[in-house]
């Protein structure tokens, strides 16, 4: 049997960051440690910092779960996503401490969303609009904004004619689709910018899966369910693998066994510890017939 694992499979740069500075904060134990909304999109490293006293708050600023606010001496850790100008002023004055673990390349959004709609552009963000991370840019957009996912949200786009228009996306975004949404929108009659936000590991990572699910017969993506990266590498394969298998953890996977001709491809979402990933092709291997 071949078994196959995608080299960009698992962490990426920015949650790898972000996890390793919980993990710092909570190892400190001088403050309460919470993150905002769960750090990543994996409930066993999730449960795993909940087992080592990390709070998760809501957007509300309170313990989920209990409703409670809080400590006052709390070290408050804003995830890779990042967050909405507003929630952090409202952070930094409760006056606890920040971490803050966002994605250099979502800051990097954050800044150009703040800079060109301050110049007065009119903000088109290519993504899911119940993103986290969406929710963020939006947040620091001073003008007119729109989120789009599909051309019929392009349709639905009513800036006034002739307005100059920045582009933004979502780091995890297809890079195909991207474009796609660029071309409608450029066709519509506004001065457009460009700015093509979408994370090169994330390209990378889509890229490889691919190529990769092309040649299997059959592909293991694993990741959360709640993961949208993860669940565009599913689909991704599944266009080219019709044997592709979306599983979290080892115990999610239907085939127990596998042919011992076949070439099976494993790819794995941004949240995905490398553990499960290991174990997953350990498993693998031990199952030809």
């Amino acid at each position: 049997m071949d078994v196959r694992i995608a080299k960009s499979a698992g962490f990426c740069f920015g949650v790898q960051r972000a996890v390793q500075l919980v993990y710092d904060e909570a190892e400190k134990e001088t403050a309460a440690v919470c993150t905002l909304g769960p750090i990543i999109h994996n409930e066993f490293v999730v449960k795993d910092l909940e087992e080592k006293g990390v709070l998760v708050l809501d957007e509300d600023l309170k313990v989920r779960g209990t409703g409670a606010e809080p400590p006052s001496d709390s070290v408050i850790i804003i995830r890779s996503h990042g967050v909405s100008r507003a929630l952090y002023e409202e952070i930094r004055k409760k006056g606890w401490r920040i971490v803050d673990a966002t994605c250099p390349f979502v800051h990097k959004i954050h800044k150009i969303a703040a800079e060109k709609s301050a110049a007065g552009c009119c903000i088109v963000i290519i993504g899911n609009a119940d993103h986290p991370e969406v929710k963020g840019i939006r947040g620091w957009v001073s003008g007119p904004c729109a989120v789009v996912e599909t051309p019929g949200d392009v349709d639905r786009l009513d800036f006034p004619e002739n307005s100059q228009v920045c582009i933004v996306s979502q780091t995890t975004f297809h890079f195909d689709k991207f474009q796609e949404l660029v071309e409608i929108i450029c066709k519509l009659g506004y001065h457009v910018i460009v700015e093509n936000t979408i994370c090169n590991a994330t390209k990378e990572r889509q890229t490889e899966a691919l190529d990769l699910a092309s040649q299997s017969d059959i592909m293991l993506v694993i990741g959360s369910r709640t993961s949208s990266n993860t669940q565009k590498l599913y689909n991704l394969c599944r266009s080219q693998c019709k044997n592709t298998y979306y599983i979290q953890k080892l115990d999610d996977l239907e085939t127990t066994h596998f042919p011992s001709d076949s070439c099976v491809g494993i790819t794995a979402g941004a949240s995905t510890p490398n553990n499960i990933i290991q174990e997953v092709s350990q498993h693998v291997r031990g199952t030809e017939f």
